[in-house]
């Protein structure tokens, strides 16, 4: 017989993030560590800094023909994160 207090592990820790409001935090600290499993060794080399601010992944590419080929998969690569996340996080993605 389950008690009115008692959640799993899962629940406890999500009722956590919302709490005390970690979940942003923590979401985005998952697509910098993503992105090079995701993106590959190359790609990654060539990214110089990601940030997540209000929904948006800004990216900083460094070579410019590969900024422009990205450019062509902004939806891609919001796809792609948002499924290993698991929830629609990821609105919009800005190269620079």
């Amino acid at each position: 017989m389950k008690k009115k207090n008692d959640l799993s592990l899962q629940e406890a820790l999500q009722d956590m993030l919302r709490e005390y409001r970690l979940a942003p935090r923590l979401n985005e600290t998952r697509v910098k560590m993503l992105w090079e499993k995701l993106m590959g060794k190359t790609i990654s080399t060539y990214t110089s800094n990601i940030q997540v601010r209000k929904n948006v992944l800004y990216l900083t590419i460094l070579s410019a023909p590969l900024k422009h080929e990205l450019s062509y998969a902004k939806d891609k690569i919001k796809a792609l994160l948002n499924d290993e996340i698991g929830e629609e996080y990821i609105k919009e993605v800005v190269i620079r």
